[in-house]
């Protein structure tokens, strides 16, 4: 499978917005966070859909085809393409994934991995938002309560998809305090490479 530097090294010649890329490194992580929760409750591994390394591949380079040629509908699918036409070896799950993360594909989400980060895709960017107003725009001053009582905002963050942040509880098995409370957690393990 393609290593995590190889992606990187991918983005960055792909992406000329830093800001994603932050983005998929905190995805990156949220994924690798909720895999572990998920895998020590004892969910199998057709449920999980991949490894753990998949789900971090997966969640690093879901959005590394946001750029203005490719259209809404097809951003999560031209990446496993591109990646593909580059001699990248991406598992077919991390492909399916990358696309179901994207309503707008009519890709169907099919497991874990795939709600995952469909679910937590959004989820990130409260996160961050909830930073950025802090004084010390830092993660590890944010709280699981603070980003809660943001979730309940409207107005704050509006382009975070609340209902299907939401959706944590139906397809994930995780209420929203604690999706949120392993996210932000995973999130500030990375905070260093996300830069906040």
């Amino acid at each position: 499978m393609i290593t995590r530097q190889q992606g990187l090294n991918f983005l960055n010649t792909k992406l000329i917005n830093k800001n994603i890329i932050k983005h998929m490194i905190a995805t990156e992580a949220l994924m690798g966070g909720v895999f572990d929760v998920l895998k020590t409750e004892g969910k199998t591994d057709t449920e999980l859909g991949g490894s753990k390394e998949e789900w971090q591949m997966a969640g690093l380079m879901h959005d590394g085809d946001y750029v203005e040629n490719v259209p809404m509908d097809k951003q999560g699918v031209v990446i496993g393409q591109w990646l593909k036409e580059s001699g990248f070896d991406v598992p077919d799950n991390v492909v399916h994934a990358m696309a179901a993360h994207n309503d707008s594909t009519g890709t169907e989400s099919q497991n874990l991995m795939d709600w995952t980060i469909r679910i937590g895709d959004s989820l990130t960017g409260l996160i961050v938002a909830s930073a950025l107003i802090l004084p010390s725009k830092k993660l590890a001053d944010v709280t699981p309560e603070k980003v809660l009582k943001r979730f309940k905002e409207k107005s704050f963050a509006r382009g975070s998809r609340r209902e299907e942040i939401a959706m944590c509880e139906n397809k994930l098995g995780l209420p929203l305090s604690e999706f949120v409370a392993i996210s932000l957690k995973a999130m500030q393990n990375a905070a260093g490479e996300i830069g906040l």
